[in-house]
């Protein structure tokens, strides 16, 4: 994979999508947080613990090893994306919530993600690997990609709000052109491994997307008794900020193979989240 993409295309992609996370942000969303942290505090722990758990179940279910292993749990660790906000935009869900967990958790990730992943690495691969995660590095680069863009968004939404509106929806658009580029080119790099690792990573990544997003929903309406949050949190725990886990995996632990199965479950989660808003909107005008 060209150097120049992975160390310094992918993080300037990163800091714009994450900038557009924070335009996104309002006071608004904030004082709802504080009005209803129940279905905050249940999102965030479905993200959280609920998704890693789930992940090492699907990697003990589906026999995966080595990188492809720490590939899809790095994945897991990862807070949600922002097309998860505009697809709860579209599953008519609670949009205010969405954009607080994707931003909040986010401030959580450069804690959790450095330790678990080096956790994750020694026990699928061994302690004696040769692979290991910087983890200052990394909680460093977590902290410029991924904390002080969103802030930096606030910002700038709060000084200039209309072209704040105006910028967003560009920037959603450039996130997923990112993250199409960034997964052909992890493909062409693999070459003739690829369907090799596509056939044992292709069922794991979408049974784990299946299953959290169906936990996310089942949880919602469990413990809120609300359709809107419910919704909300089965699209936040399905749809996750695969740019994010590509930069771990080939930016920093420049490993093609364990990038294989966040590339799977970037473009799975697209197809499960279409899906799944397709329902909820014939849902609703069966009511």
């Amino acid at each position: 994979m060209p150097e120049t993409l992975t160390q310094i295309g992918l993080p300037i992609a990163l800091i714009l999508i994450m900038t557009g996370v924070g335009m996104t942000l309002r006071p608004a969303n904030f004082t709802e947080v504080a009005r209803q942290p129940k279905a905050f505090f249940i999102g965030a722990l479905a993200q959280l613990l609920l998704l890693p758990l789930c992940a090492l179940l699907v990697i003990s279910l589906f026999e995966l090893q080595g990188e492809l292993a720490v590939g899809l749990f790095i994945l897991a660790l990862c807070p949600g994306g922002t097309t998860s906000n505009l697809y709860s935009y579209l599953a008519k869900a609670d949009v205010g919530l969405s954009v607080a967990l994707t931003a909040l958790v986010g401030f959580v990730t450069p804690f959790s993600l450095p330790l678990l992943a080096a956790w994750a690495i020694e026990h699928f691969l061994g302690e004696n690997t040769a692979f290991q995660l910087p983890l200052l590095k990394t909680w460093l680069t977590l902290m410029i990609v991924g904390v002080f863009p969103v802030l930096l968004g606030m910002w700038f939404n709060f000084k200039w709000p209309e072209r704040s509106s105006r910028i967003h929806p560009l920037i959603s658009r450039f996130s997923v052109i990112v993250l199409v580029l960034l997964i052909i080119s992890i493909a062409t790099d693999l070459g003739s491994d690829l369907w090799l690792f596509l056939q044992k990573t292709g069922p794991a990544a979408l049974t784990l997307n299946v299953l959290t997003m169906l936990a996310g929903y089942g949880l919602g309406r469990f413990l809120l008794q609300q359709e809107k949050q419910a919704r909300t949190i089965c699209l936040e725990v399905g749809l996750q900020n695969g740019t994010l886990a590509l930069m771990i995996t080939t930016g920093i632990l420049q490993n093609s193979a364990m990038s294989i199965a966040p590339s799977v479950y970037s473009l799975l989660m697209f197809i499960t989240a279409s899906l799944f808003t397709l329902w909820a909107l014939r849902k609703d005008k069966a009511i």
